[in-house]
């Protein structure tokens, strides 16, 4: 029986007890009680929610045995420090219990524990640079889904904590039971740990539908020229008004967006495949692979090939 305890303070965000749903259906696949799940606090009894919605607790007196710890975030862990019996708890528990993890915001309760001291780490995007700056011996990667360095775990937004016990799951049960409860949740499967949490079509968020209508058109159409009278004609606008209202909707021009999509849907293929450079160029709408790499330095910092050794390695830590 492995145990999971999931821990939690006054206002935390009700979406980080969602997890608890995959190792449920672990179970149900499995055919068998293989996760036995517990809620946690410093003093038992009733937690309040941020929603306001309670939840019953176990109080961290006395002999808790658990093998993996969940920390829940909170909406503003600047706003909300963990509890210091709870960091006290973590510095004695992470050397009893086989791993611990930050759900979203969780990740500030590790770091304020010194749990994440010299270790890679997300939390989330909103939250990665005040992470960094108050912890600078951490090293933060918001751009994550999660991340597992050793026996510590963190994970981006709120529903990345899905993709985190999900991967719990595979690393405990195999990758069968972990595609069966993901089928089972109606979850795609599980996201690899590198895989990128922004998504630019939510960052640019138009207004109309109109503008939605001509992204979705060059989201579908990447591998082709995406000119200005190109999109204005898939929406029947002119150019000259197509572009008025696309940069006031979303704060930048056609060309700055469609560029912008292009990198997402590269990057992803750079992540997610195994597919040459070229390849990945020609299918996202880069002239070669060299247009490619000079988008990447300029969106990213960094080359092609440096995201796909990233994503390789993430997807080896996983695994082990």
């Amino acid at each position: 029986m492995h145990r999971i305890g999931f821990l939690v303070s006054e206002g935390f965000q009700i979406m980080a007890l969602a997890p608890q749903s995959v190792f449920e259906y672990a179970n149900i696949v499995a055919g068998e009680p293989f996760y036995a799940l517990e809620n946690f606090s410093v003093a038992g009894g009733a937690v309040p929610s941020s929603l306001g919605v309670a939840v019953g607790t176990r109080s961290l007196r006395g002999r808790v045995e658990v093998d993996t710890w969940m920390l829940a975030g909170v909406n503003d862990p600047l706003q909300s420090p963990a509890p210091q019996k709870i960091l006290d708890f973590l510095r004695k528990a992470v050397h009893r219990a086989r791993r611990v993890a930050g759900i979203c915001t969780g990740g500030f309760v590790l770091a304020e524990a010194g749990l994440l001291a010299q270790r890679r780490a997300t939390t989330h995007w909103a939250f990665g640079r005040a992470l960094q700056q108050r912890f600078p011996d951490i090293h933060v990667e918001p751009d994550r889904i999660y991340i597992v360095d050793g026996p510590i775990w963190t994970s981006a937004g709120m529903t990345a904590g899905l993709d985190l016990a999900l991967a719990m799951v595979e690393k405990d049960l195999g990758a069968d039971v972990a595609r069966s409860v993901a089928h089972k949740l109606v979850m795609p499967q599980r996201r690899a740990g590198g895989q990128s949490q922004h998504s630019e079509m939510l960052e640019l968020a138009p207004k109309s539908d109109r503008i939605q209508s001509a992204l979705d058109y060059a989201r579908r159409n990447l591998h082709r020229p995406l000119t200005v009278e190109a999109l204005a004609s898939s929406v029947h606008l002119s150019p000259r008004q197509f572009s008025r209202v696309f940069t006031l909707e979303t704060g930048q021009s056609p060309a700055k967006a469609v560029e912008r999509l292009r990198l997402e849907a590269a990057r992803l293929m750079i992540e997610q495949s195994r597919h040459a450079l070229e390849v990945v160029a020609r299918e996202t709408g880069f002239r070669d692979r060299r247009h490619l790499r000079e988008a990447f330095m300029r969106g990213f910092g960094m080359p092609p090939q440096a995201i796909r050794r990233d994503a390789r390695i993430d997807s080896r830590i996983d695994t082990r």
